[in-house]
């Protein structure tokens, strides 16, 4: 659907705030499918997303300034993320043996296959998305990346 039929608006500043126009709409439809997915699991698009770099690093331990490093979305609070998780038996914490000041995060058995039943749901829940060849979507990748210097 057309940017101008989906936010019901013919005219833009410029074809720039256009496009941001457009990347924040299909932002927010890929969050939105997302967030269905994963909404009977009890998990936010942010603890699936800690669980994803918990499991990416498995059987290494990794540390909060790890993860909030490698969050998407960088405003999130990864100590209150890890707690819920932990809460859910996803993840447990420990002292780290050589540093007591720090404290190593591991994905447990339970985390590593509530990630398995929740990939495949959010990967068909983007398969409606999945519009662009090979080479779109290497160019858009190419484009965004352009976008963040």
């Amino acid at each position: 659907m057309r940017l101008e039929d989906e936010i019901k608006q013919t005219g833009f500043t410029d074809d720039f705030m256009k496009a941001i126009l457009n990347i924040l709409v299909t932002a927010d439809r890929i969050s939105s499918a997302t967030n269905s997915v994963l909404k009977p699991f009890g998990v936010s698009k942010e603890q699936f997303n800690v669980l994803r770099i918990l499991r990416g690093r498995h059987p290494k331990p990794s540390s909060l300034q790890l993860i909030s490093e490698r969050m998407i979305s960088k405003s999130s609070n990864a100590t209150r993320l890890v707690e819920k998780l932990r809460q859910r038996g996803y993840v447990e914490r420990t002292l780290c043996p050589t540093n007591r000041r720090k404290v190593d995060i591991l994905i447990t058995r339970k985390g590593i296959n509530a990630l398995e039943e929740m990939d495949p749901l959010v990967r068909v829940s983007s398969d409606d998305m999945r519009t662009l060849t090979k080479a779109e979507s290497r160019e858009l990748n190419r484009v965004l990346d352009k976008m963040r210097p």
